[in-house]
């Protein structure tokens, strides 16, 4: 062994600590340097007030929690977001009442002609009339340009029916501790004062990127401000929005904020007594993609609360390079090269495999230098090569999933890792199940030159795409009628890795932009709101109309992809697929990719 190796001791022991999740108990254990270099460790930590922004699952009564100086945001069906003194969470651990605790991680966008090709002008005739009256709309994202003519009615007032913005401190929503929500009232204010350059000053609530307003037209605008030409899908649907992100250095929101803003839509949705049609077009690529993280589990709980729909885009993580994975067999150790850009200030790896596999790790720097065989001990170990420090941490399986974590955090001794190749060698030992995988951060999170060598785009899906009971949405190009390179795919390992359940035009799609004009755009984020807005329409036939007062939830789901078509290229390998099953005697497959 070329590497020096040191094992960390831990502080408390590993049933002590069984409630914390992975990077949690890492995080905890990383210096404050350590911490402050990683692109993940750090999320969720106050350095000033040595406090923690902390989700955790409980039962009970937690109202004892405030008088030892922590702060309790309730969310429905007992999860909650604590803000925690580092020195009482071994203390929080021990409490009864809580089941589990995991750290926020930071949120990105899905960035990177519509109607007729997913048909929806088809249901806005005369014999349908469908345009999402009394369907609410529900845009959590980056806000919205609220002065937008797409966003008003005839009359200039605004069809948004309340406005949490959670980076503007001053006046939260009742029940939370973060932003200012802005009612319909006021925003009618603002917009009979913006003119006279007042506006602003009554409702300073800005969409600085521009990404939410795009999302929104798609999804509800009414095309005021083209007479009509860019009309939205449910243009005439009531509008919610919930800029995720609070006032900090960091510019992404976290799990925790988008959490609290799905559970302020569903609360204000029961409060109007309208069924709603969530979007969400964030994510993430940190945890085993099977659904079964609190903010996954948190997310398919929140869809069989009120008549709703929750869509959320896959990502656009498809042609990153940052997945790769297979299946392990005893006796064949698996290399795994991984090309690390110049200038790379931080980089995590995780790996995930059965816990039930055993394995060890070896990994070799871009200068020849090795470190392992890794074994498998439970815990946190640290070790250096070159002039990169690496943090690993071994985990164990959760009240919730079976699934074994290896994270690797990879930071500078001075301003950047080594650069180059890293290998890693997976070492089988006993093999029960054999599948693994490797991801990387977000493709916003790293240069474009770090990569996997050997990619697979199967399990690209950004979490939580991932969650059960949503309606995940790919996107396809509408005019080559050909699957997004770039959109998130799931693979066939799993029920919720089955995805997308949908895909949507999300190549140039003509939607509002700040300042009150348009422009193209491209992304999941944009395939994701026609799904959203169609979703609303029917809805609307069903429960407006009273055709069918329970089209809602996994029924709509059901409907949407009933009527879908398979896209021509997936039909032809699938026909292709067919011929050789058929002479193999084995059943045809249908094909997996589908449009709205």
């Amino acid at each position: 062994m070329i590497g020096r190796i040191l094992l960390i001791e831990n502080a408390v022991s590993l049933m002590e600590n069984a409630k914390l999740e992975n990077m949690l108990n890492l995080a905890l254990d990383a210096t404050e340097r350590e911490r402050e270099k990683s692109l993940n460790l750090d999320v969720g930590y106050d350095r000033e007030e040595r406090t923690w922004e902390l989700i955790v699952k409980y039962h009970g009564d937690l109202s004892p929690l405030t008088a030892e100086g922590i702060q309790v945001v309730e969310l429905m069906n007992e999860y909650a977001i604590l803000t925690v003194p580092e020195s009482l969470i071994e203390r929080l651990a021990g409490v009864v009442e809580i089941e589990y605790i995991e750290k926020p991680k930071r949120l990105f966008f899905s960035v990177n002609q519509g109607k007729a090709a997913s048909c929806i002008t088809g249901v806005q005739n005369a014999r349908y009339d469908l345009f999402g009256d009394g369907i609410l709309v529900a845009v959590l994202d980056s806000g919205v340009d609220y002065t937008h003519p797409d966003f008003r009615n005839e009359d200039g007032s605004s069809r948004i029916l309340a406005l949490w913005d959670q980076t503007v401190s001053g006046n939260p929503p009742k029940g939370y501790l973060i932003g200012t929500e802005y009612t319909k009232a006021q925003i009618d204010e603002a917009l009979k004062e913006y003119d006279a350059g007042r506006g602003r000053m009554l409702v300073p609530s800005v969409d600085t990127s521009g990404h939410g307003t795009r999302v929104l037209g798609i999804a509800a605008g009414n095309g005021r401000a083209s007479n009509g030409r860019y009309r939205g899908v449910a243009s005439r649907s009531p509008i919610l929005v919930v800029k995720l992100g609070v006032p900090r250095a960091e510019s992404f929101p976290r799990t925790t904020e988008l959490m609290q803003g799905l559970d302020y839509c569903l609360r204000k949705a029961m409060e109007f007594a309208l069924p709603v049609a969530v979007n969400i077009s964030f994510g993430n690529t940190y945890g085993a993609h099977n659904g079964t993280s609190l903010l996954e589990t948190y997310i398919s709980d929140m869809a069989n609360i009120w008549k709703s729909v929750i869509c959320i885009g896959t990502g656009n993580e498809g042609y990153a390079a940052g997945h790769t994975g297979g299946r392990m067999e005893e006796g064949r150790n698996i290399e795994i090269p991984l090309a690390v850009g110049e200038y790379e200030a931080a980089l995590n790896v995780q790996i995930w495999k059965s816990y039930l596999d055993e394995a060890d790790i070896m990994l070799t720097s871009p200068g020849g230098r090795r470190a392992g065989p890794i074994q498998s001990i439970l815990g946190p170990q640290r070790f250096v090569m070159e002039n990169t420090e690496i943090l690993l941490y071994y985990g164990e399986p959760t009240p919730y999933s079976s699934s074994q974590e290896i994270y690797m955090e990879f930071l500078p001794k001075g301003d950047y890792i080594d650069s180059g190749i890293w290998t890693f060698t997976l070492i089988p030992g006993r093999i029960r199940d054999g599948e693994y995988h490797l991801w990387l951060p977000s493709s916003a999170a790293v240069n474009g030159a770090t990569r996997f060598l050997y990619p697979t785009p199967v399990g690209t899906l950004t979490i939580p795409s991932t969650a059960r009971k949503i309606i995940a949405v790919g996107a396809y190009n509408s005019r080559t009628l050909t699957y997004a390179d770039f959109s998130g795919r799931g693979t066939d390992g799993g029920e919720s890795l089955r995805k997308p359940d949908l895909v949507a035009p999300g190549v140039d799609i003509m939607t509002t932009v700040p300042g009150g004009g348009y422009g193209e755009a491209t992304g999941t984020s944009f395939a994701t709101p026609f799904v959203t807005g169609a979703a609303a329409l029917l809805m609307e036939w069903g429960i407006t109309d009273g055709n069918d007062p329970f089209l809602y939830g996994e029924k709509v789901k059901a409907y949407l992809q009933k009527g879908a078509r398979a896209l021509p290229a997936f039909s032809a390998i699938a026909r292709k697929k067919a011929m050789r099953a058929t002479a193999r005697a084995k059943f045809k497959k249908p094909p997996r990719w589908r449009t709205v």
